[in-house]
């Protein structure tokens, strides 16, 4: 079965950096988008960064020029390179992964957690 699993959290002041890494297993990691949402307390998730089979990639604009996000398909892993952190950046970081079977269908990690002190 599909498993995504997340680390690199943790707490870090405003102004530092963090790299997120996600591991897909159960799937041909080469052929799925990749991408990382973030939930804060409160609010819906939402989209922070995209990487396509190609390698092109979208950002949400509030991360634009902060946040990188790449992936190594050889390590089956796909990776959020986070600086210039802000407090409004403090949220539960989920992976998502996007695998065809029959039809295209999301998968998601437990999340970790990023927080940012002012």
């Amino acid at each position: 079965q599909v498993q995504l699993v997340e680390s690199g959290g943790g707490l870090v002041q405003a102004g530092g950096s963090l790299r997120l890494s996600c591991v897909g297993s159960g799937y041909t990691f080469a052929f799925s988008p990749m991408g990382w949402y973030r939930q804060a307390p409160g609010k819906q998730r939402e989209l922070v960064a995209r990487i396509f089979i190609g390698g092109n990639t979208e950002y949400t604009d509030s991360v634009k020029d902060r946040f990188t996000i790449s992936r190594d398909n050889a390590k089956n892993t796909a990776y959020l390179q986070m600086n210039s952190l802000k407090p409004e950046d403090t949220a539960v970081y989920f992976c998502n992964a996007r695998v065809f079977r029959s039809s295209w269908d999301d998968y998601w990690g437990r999340g970790t957690q990023v927080t940012v002190s002012s």
